[in-house]
């Protein structure tokens, strides 16, 4: 199995070898008399040389009393150097040890190569409550960004530093540079954010269907990084003060943990929105260079859809099929030094004349014999230029459902479509990353609806989020739907896009912010509404963004059923069996609306089934109807 960096992907690693020593030894637990759980570790990997003249480690300590772990790896050159700063939960603060050259680290070492030699000081900071660092664990809350702000002042005013910095990373470190410049350190210049969690609910409760799934591998994997690669760290180094720290907190993480928060607050009560990064994204002031990765199999694309709220003027964005760990793609590193070269060092090398503001790889692959070489190899087959692409940008594709379980052009006509509810759903891809299509339950015919559209008469470069606007009725008081957007290909091959997920009762609109592209759902607890039996609901259910070419002469196609394993999203679903129902007549016209980008041209043929990362093929279910 493939080791990716990012935290949550990691334990997909240890669980495949915990699955496989439970096959192979019969350790027994001495107390339960259970399979004894095999403890988390990291795949040998080769050892890397160390790249850097000299590295520094210790502690800084904040406004608010808080010690804070950190190392740096200084460039061979002499004088003063810019930085580049990266501040995660996991073992930022470690970097440079003897795990981290062993790649048993949630850090790009290709990355902090690349930026050492090219004149960088790399330095890692870990987030409070984390790893070595003092104080509490509150993820994405607001210290995040007031501690983020420090590390930022703290670098610039070392002896080693020119007092220029920027940031770098993503997943949680692409969360800490949205809060740290929402602080606008005078010190920082520019930011590289990439795959940013901006809001735990999208990621614990998306669409408001619970995802627990998740929620385990994430408290797994970053403990596992404080007990293995900080600690491991620290014993070489003779750090006693880390080693005093890590058990507290361990020990605080069992009473304040992701798993804690998704019990506690199952809504978007005032605690939650105190995790949300994207409402003050508008106080970003330094430029940015955004990465996404459509099918995000750990957090989704959304982020919040904080990139709409900053100054156009100083976004660049980078979108692409693929996984949570996209960051390392080799084209995307060389991309970000350039960019960290002209808003950090201040050099005139043309970035802002020759970069696009908006750069969509589209069918992204990769190739390598080991997951070294995999992981930093992804290649677009294509890319798509433009400039800053807003919701205004996109044509509306409407695609309404029908008779026939057909996609037509006008409001459909005929008696509802009905499944039984809820089904087992059909699994694509996994929290590995890994690119596959699940078996079809058995009940699959019965339990699910798809509507197919004919054959395209023009190619369509479908763009952002989607709208599902289906009138539903259900008979048990609520249900969660999962609508699945493929291509049904000539050749009869059937490829995933994308899906989006939506609790019924959770459907209450806020209408001033919803578009037709985007409905934006209030999750307020005061504006759940509960189904009455057999009453029609109109049920909005937001896909998340996508960039794919349909072309002409292949079919589009979308599914209606139960939530299913999504890479790591694994739904709790309302469980009370019923009778789902979907409506498409003159009065209750269920419509799938796409944003279409316009003046695309895309190459004829059709990428090789299996090549595109996160969208797998699959014959077509349904050709034998």
């Amino acid at each position: 199995m493939r080791k990716f960096i990012a935290a949550v992907i990691a334990f997909a690693t240890a669980f495949a070898t915990s699955l496989a020593a439970h096959a192979q030894e019969a350790t027994l637990d001495p107390d339960t008399g259970l399979p004894a759980s095999q403890p988390f570790d990291f795949p040998d990997q080769a050892a890397v040389a160390p790249f850097w003249s000299k590295r520094l480690a210790g502690y800084f300590t904040t406004a608010d009393g808080i010690r804070l772990r950190y190392s740096v790896l200084l460039p061979s050159a002499s004088g003063r150097f810019p930085v580049v700063l990266s501040i995660n939960g996991y073992d930022a603060g470690s970097i440079g040890g003897t795990p981290y050259l062993k790649y048993k680290t949630s850090m790009s070492v290709e990355l902090d190569k690349r930026l050492v030699e090219a004149g960088y000081a790399v330095m890692g900071v870990n987030a409070a409550g984390t790893g070595c660092s003092e104080g509490p664990l509150e993820y994405t809350r607001p210290q995040l960004g007031r501690h983020g702000a420090e590390a930022v002042e703290f670098a610039a005013a070392q002896a080693w530093s020119d007092g220029k910095v920027g940031m770098v990373n993503w997943s949680y470190g692409g969360s800490s540079q949205l809060a740290t410049a929402q602080q606008r350190p005078p010190h920082l210049r520019a930011i590289v954010p990439g795959m940013v969690l901006t809001d735990f609910r999208d990621a614990l409760v998306p669409g408001g269907v619970p995802a627990p799934g998740f929620v385990t591998p994430l408290r797994v994997s970053m403990r596992a990084y404080w007990e293995k690669v900080a600690a491991q760290t620290a014993t070489k180094e003779g750090d006693a003060s880390c080693l005093a720290q890590i058990p507290k907190n361990l020990a605080a993480e069992d009473t304040n943990s992701v798993m804690h928060l998704f019990l506690s607050h199952p809504l978007r009560d005032e605690h939650m929105k105190s995790f949300d990064l994207a409402p003050l994204a508008d106080r970003v002031q330094v430029p940015v260079l955004s990465m996404e990765a459509f099918q995000d199999q750990a957090i989704t694309p959304r982020s919040g859809y904080y990139q709409s709220r900053l100054d156009p003027a100083k976004l660049w964005s980078v979108q692409t099929n693929g996984r949570h760990d996209m960051y390392l793609a080799a084209d995307f590193q060389a991309m970000a030094v350039r960019f960290l070269d002209r808003f950090v060092k201040g050099e005139d090398n043309g970035f802002e004349r020759d970069t696009p503001r908006t750069t969509v790889w589209m069918e992204t692959s990769e190739e390598g014999g080991n997951a070294l070489q995999r992981r930093v190899s992804p290649k677009p087959r294509w890319v798509v230029k433009k400039g800053s692409i807003r919701s205004g940008d996109l044509a509306v594709k409407e695609f309404h459902l029908g008779a026939g379980q057909a996609l037509g052009d006008a409001p459909g006509t005929g008696a509802a479509d009905g499944f039984d509810y809820p089904g087992a759903g059909v699994a694509v891809n996994d929290i590995a990353g890994r690119s596959f299509w699940g078996p079809l339950p058995g009940d699959w015919k019965t339990t699910g609806v798809a509507y197919t559209s004919p054959p395209l008469g023009e190619d369509l470069m479908v763009y952002g989020p989607g709208s599902a606007d289906l009138w539903v009725t259900a008979s048990a008081g609520d249900a969660d739907l999962q609508v699945t957007i493929t291509e049904l290909r000539p050749d009869g091959q059937e490829t995933y896009v994308q899906r989006g997920w939506l609790r019924l009762s959770n459907r209450a609109l806020d209408s001033a912010r919803s578009t037709p592209l985007r409905p934006v759902h209030l999750e307020q607890p005061a504006q759940f509404m509960p189904l009455l039996p057999g009453r029609p609901v109109l049920a909005r259910v937001e896909i998340n963004k996508m960039g794919h070419y349909f072309r002409s002469g292949s079919r589009l196609r979308v599914w209606i059923d139960t939530p299913a394993q999504t890479g790591g999203l694994v739904f709790d679903t309302f469980t009370q069996k019923q009778r789902v129902y979907v409506l498409h007549n003159a009065r209750y016209d269920s419509v799938l609306r796409l944003g279409v980008l316009k003046d695309v041209k895309g190459p004829a043929s059709y990428p090789a089934c299996g090549a595109t990362i996160l969208q797998p093929c699959r014959p077509d279910p349904l050709a034998s109807r």
